[in-house]
């Protein structure tokens, strides 16, 4: 496999902490069990989630902090702290001459004149296990390296402050156990003790305290390296040396390269995809996107085809689908719920969305056996009238009695009627359903009689007008800025009409293109789709307080180039080149990866989670579908 090198930066980015330059820049590592490692290539942590090691929703290490001492009894800090007071104390990042990211591992390099030391760190998948080493590149004679550990204990997202309890140690052979939690071991452990107080995260705008646990102390000459390991889990059984740790993890991204059968950034794409998919107790699961988001049901399923049938993990699909649709029918309560209030309304009908698409692709008439009955019975539950979506038997169309407010909805904008993406969904899940059926031998007449009322009333319904599709039709007149009467059908110009061309059974398929032609014109951006076209009543890019609605009203949202592709191809309009801006974007805020929204408005600055399944997952999938 070609080397994924090809993502570095030199000294103008890595040694700034500036956020158009190496402070908003992150990289991300994790453990394949949701566990993970964060932060900045300028090693300036500015959010709370930043550490060395976040395990079991816990952040844990935080920080090495790496200072040298040069042949002349000089000492050299090589890390990066931001103060409460504004202060950037020691300044370590100027001393960075490059930083790598090689076959999805982050790479630093310092150079103190003639001296130059070398980081690297990888966690050891299916642990919860962090291997970092520090080589000696080049120097005159021997130096001096000390790793100060910087320590903590609380959940993500929290701060943990010197007023509280001190943190508990517990000294064992090289080096020490924290909070009973996790452990840290390496050369020539000195134990400290002590707060460094009002430490800042820019990008939470919070202040954090930081136990200085102790250092790891030792002399090494050019090709020699201080090894430290960290992990959680079994603390008495020591894992294996770390360079084994980092080969494995090289040689495990190489497999996952051959088996996508990726080219390019494609294989860029295939390293992060994979930084989603974790095991759980249950299987394979998806975690939405980092720092921050969890294991969402629709997220998953929109990222289904990319993160698993497009990287060849066709095995650890087939189980996530029957895992992910036996806990839907099951309905369990409380934490373990499948449908969480995080998950989208229309989560059910991605779930048949992504099973079809498994079945047609690898032929697994046994999965289609297995899952078509329960997913039509989830169907059935989930339209019963109980909850906020329901069937009109008058046309056949879903109506959304109330409004969806969870932070995982689709659009967080007034639905409540018949919004057209929640349709477009329901008619594709109809005709998904007659095939797995079909291909069971078991009888389809009610959906299939379903089906055929359902896309004959959205054919009909749907076209606006302006030349594009209603957002929403049959919506309470009170709840749009527009209109009177009993009902208000709405023609903002919005991206989610696309899944009405794009879905394999989409109800417009074979019809006019214009409306994809309009929100190309309209919506289409380097990085994504805007949520509301700039020329309608409510846009706003990115607004400084109280940014989520603007998530819909403007926002651009990456994962959507998917359905635009998807619905150029089946309208007869070029592919070429959509993926350009998102190919360059892999370099620019989360490091080898994509982020989930961005601003409406050039230059479209990054916004929300900097990794997101979703978007990978789509991305990657227009790549390999449409070989860009």
């Amino acid at each position: 496999m070609p080397r994924n090198d090809q993502i570095t930066f030199g000294p103008q980015v890595c040694g700034s902490v500036s956020a158009e330059a190496g402070g908003g820049r992150e990289w991300l590592v994790t453990d394949g069990l949701g566990g993970y490692a964060a932060g900045t290539i300028s090693g300036l942590r500015t959010r709370r989630r930043h550490a060395l090691l976040v395990t079991s929703g816990h952040v844990a290490l935080t920080s090495l902090d790496l200072t040298v001492t040069l042949p002349s009894g000089v000492k050299i800090p090589l890390y990066t702290h931001e103060w409460a007071s504004g202060a950037i104390d020691p300044a370590g990042h100027t001393h960075l001459e490059v930083f790598r990211l090689v076959d999805g591992l982050p790479r630093w390099r310092w150079r103190i004149g003639d001296v130059v030391v070398e980081r690297e760190l990888a966690m050891r998948h299916g642990h919860p296990s962090l291997a970092v080493t520090h080589r000696v590149v080049s120097a005159p004679g021997p130096i001096g390296l000390a790793v100060a550990a910087m320590c903590t204990w609380r959940t993500e997202g929290t701060s943990r402050r010197a007023s509280g309890p001190a943190l508990s140690v517990d000294p064992v052979a090289d080096g020490v156990i924290v909070e009973g939690a996790y452990r840290l071991h390496g050369p020539g452990w000195q134990p400290a003790g002590f707060w460094h107080v009002d430490v800042h995260t820019r990008a939470d705008g919070a202040d954090d305290d930081l136990w200085h646990a102790g250092s790891f102390f030792q002399q090494a000459g050019p090709g020699q390296t201080v090894e430290i390991s960290v992990w959680a889990g079994t603390l008495g059984e020591t894992p294996p040396p770390v360079p084994a740790v980092i080969a494995a993890e090289r040689e495990r991204a190489h497999r996952l390269v051959t088996l996508s059968k990726a080219e390019g950034y494609g294989e860029a794409l295939v390293l992060a995809a994979d930084r989603f998919v974790i095991r759980t107790p249950d299987g394979p699961d998806v975690v939405a996107g980092y720092p921050g988001q969890g294991r969402w049901a629709g997220d998953t399923m929109i990222a289904y085809e990319g993160l698993f049938l497009d990287t060849g993990r066709v095995d650890e699909g087939r189980e996530l689908l029957i895992s992910r649709t036996r806990a839907a029918v099951g309905e369990p309560s409380g934490p373990a719920a499948p449908w969480l209030r995080h998950d989208p309304l229309d989560a059910p009908l991605w779930l048949v969305h992504a099973v079809d698409r498994h079945v047609s692709r690898t032929g697994d008439g046994a999965l289609a056996a297995k899952l078509a009955i329960p997913l039509g019975r989830l169907l059935r539950h989930r339209l019963d009238g109980s909850g906020p979506l329901s069937l009109d038997p008058a046309d056949g169309l879903l109506r959304l009695t109330a409004p969806p407010g969870a932070p995982g909805d689709l659009p967080a904008v007034p639905r409540v009627g018949k919004p057209v993406e929640i349709n477009a969904l329901w008619v594709n899940a109809l005709a998904a359903m007659c095939e797995l059926l079909g291909e069971t031998g078991r009888d389809d007449a009610e959906p299939r009689a379903r089906l055929r009322l359902a896309r004959e009333s959205f054919q009909a319904r749907f076209p606006a007008p302006e030349g594009w599709l209603y957002d929403v039709i049959e919506g309470p007149a009170t709840t749009y800025p527009l209109g009177a009467g009993a009902y208000h059908d709405d023609p903002s110009l919005r991206p989610y009409q696309l899944l009405a061309w794009s879905l394999p059974y989409a109800p417009m398929r074979g019809r006019p293109g214009g409306a994809v032609q309009a929100v190309g014109e309209a919506l289409l951006t380097p990085l994504g789709l805007r949520t509301l076209a700039p020329s309608e009543y409510g846009y706003q890019s990115s607004p400084p307080a109280e940014p989520d609605p603007a998530y819909h009203q403007g926002a651009v949202w990456t994962w959507l180039i998917g359905p635009y592709a998807d619905a150029c191809a089946a309208t007869g309009q070029p592919v070429e080149g959509l993926l350009t801006g998102l190919a360059a974007h892999l370099r620019e805020t989360g490091v080898g990866s994509l982020g989930d929204t961005a601003e409406g408005d050039s230059p479209h600055r990054a916004t929300g989670c900097l990794f997101s399944a979703r978007s990978v997952a789509e991305v990657l999938r227009v790549k390999q579908r449409y070989l860009m």
